[in-house]
């Protein structure tokens, strides 16, 4: 399977030309590694993309300096939507490669006021293994740690 990489042109990526004003972009927040704006497809008022400056296409090519920045560029949004929206709830979501649901190649978090009845619709299978296994997942991320 195909994956999002550091190595795709800064100059095709959409984000990068929405962050160097090539494109208009309705901007809540910016900071020197972060770039917060508001999503062309609102899925509630106030949903805001928070991207790093830098092109990096997934959290694994992002620096932790520049994936620190996003969640605490996200938190003052989340803020400023409770404060304006009053939003019964918030939801974060940053994917990652295609097969997680990343449309654009380039990192970013969403940032969605929610409220009752808003139509959006979050679930996934629940798989519940066997506390040997949870065991063996466990010690397999710690040697790679």
């Amino acid at each position: 399977m195909p994956r999002f990489t550091d190595a795709s042109p800064p100059d095709s990526c959409i984000f990068c030309r929405l962050i160097a004003g090539e494109i208009p972009s309705a901007r809540v927040y910016e900071d020197a590694l972060t770039v917060a704006f508001m999503d062309i497809g609102q899925v509630t008022p106030g949903h805001v993309l928070v991207a790093t400056r830098r092109h990096a296409a997934t959290l694994w090519d992002a620096t932790p300096e520049e994936v620190a920045a996003v969640m605490q560029g996200a938190r003052r949004v989340a803020q400023a939507a409770r404060a304006a929206f009053d939003p019964a709830g918030v939801m974060l979501l940053q994917a990652n490669g295609a097969v997680a649901g990343q449309t654009v190649a380039h990192f970013h978090m969403h940032v969605v006021p929610r409220h009752a009845g808003d139509g959006i619709d979050f679930t996934w299978p629940r798989q519940n293994p066997a506390p040997a296994v949870l065991a063996d997942y466990a010690e397999r991320l710690r040697a790679a740690l």
